[in-house]
């Protein structure tokens, strides 16, 4: 894969791209600053996300994407365009062919979207394959093959479950809880329970620095600052990992119930190879401690997590140039949409 030929994760909390003998080359947020007295975006990705929160009346940071896909086309092309620029220097003259990642759960209309705003940039080619799929690529599962893999894919807005054989999703389910909606979990537990506002990036480093999603799992804590409710006030308070087990049970339970439909509609042929090979857990959510462990206890399943499970789908859809057949598949695949 040369330079002109990328693979990129186009995720709701960060955008990474993908490219072969060097790896990610690219992981920036999924945020967009933009300044209403000229009307003009002052800053995308790293730069934005340290606006904020932190910005005057004139500038707003937004989150183009929403669950996986494109919530404001502009600025999601205008962000786009910006990172592919950083790797991809003169791009009228050096049109990349680009695979991008997608929710299981993606409609038409979005697809089109995504495909219409991998033009803006300049591609020469926009090839769309469906992130469960890539998650299973860049964990290292041979999807090509009439065996049944079986993968759990935890990103910022949704969580895909898919069981994949011979380079085709054979049962899949999506549902829109992820990270994002685990931030928002401790957000409200924190507001009700201890009388604290906090913000997404205090709630995002709560959940990486103390959560966990098995209440066997070691209790930590982290000492947290928020605004009072009481008297609006800076407060200092300490959170415990029980604290945001808490939070975050019916949302875990929620995800452990579509683990289930989907093995319960899995072929007897394929539910026996993921019996014998268990579950792979991608996304930055399989980083959230005793993730497996839980779904293993509720399925019965052996679970384990991917290798740097967060750079999965970006490392899988740069893969996809390694394999002829498959990429022509894809391509074939979203030709007429």
């Amino acid at each position: 894969m040369s330079a002109k030929e990328l693979g990129v994760d186009l995720g709701t909390v960060s955008v990474l791209v993908y490219q072969k003998k060097k790896g990610i080359i690219l992981s920036e947020p999924s945020v967009v600053a933009i300044s209403k007295k000229v009307n003009k975006v002052v800053a995308v990705g790293n730069e934005a996300r340290k606006m904020v929160g932190r910005t005057p009346e004139d500038i707003y940071a937004i989150k183009p994407l929403k669950d996986g896909v494109i919530a404001d086309y502009t600025m999601t092309s205008i962000m786009l365009k910006e990172f592919i620029r950083k790797i991809v220097p003169n791009l009228f003259f050096n049109k990349p062919i680009i695979v991008i990642g997608v929710p299981a759960s993606i409609t038409s209309v979005e697809k089109r979207a995504i495909i219409e705003a991998g033009y803006a940039v300049g591609a020469k080619k926009i090839i769309l394959i469906i992130e469960p799929m890539a998650a299973a690529l860049g964990a290292g599962l041979d999807i090509d093959k009439p065996k049944g893999n079986m993968i759990v894919d935890i990103g910022g807005g949704t969580t895909d479950i898919a069981i994949i054989s011979m380079n085709g999703i054979v049962v899949r389910d999506t549902v829109r809880i992820a990270g994002n909606a685990f931030d928002e979990d401790i957000i409200r537990y924190i507001k009700k329970n201890m009388s604290l506002i906090v913000g997404d990036n205090t709630a995002e480093e709560i959940k990486k620095q103390v959560g966990k999603a098995y209440p066997g799992e070691e209790n930590k804590e982290i000492q947290i600052i928020g605004r009072d409710t009481i008297n609006g006030l800076p407060k200092e308070i300490n959170i415990n990992s029980d604290a945001v087990y808490d939070s975050l049970k019916e949302h875990l339970n929620t995800i452990i119930s579509h683990i289930k439909m989907v093995l319960e509609k899995t072929p007897p042929e394929l539910i026996s190879d993921v019996m014998n090979d268990g579950i792979v857990v991608t996304g930055g959510g399989a980083l959230l401690r005793g993730i497996d462990k839980l779904i293993y206890k509720y399925t019965g399943v052996k679970t384990r997590i991917a290798e740097d499970p967060i750079t999965c789908v970006a490392r899988g859809t740069g893969k996809v140039f390694e394999d002829p057949q498959l990429l022509k598949r894809l391509m074939e695949l979203y030709e007429d949409i």
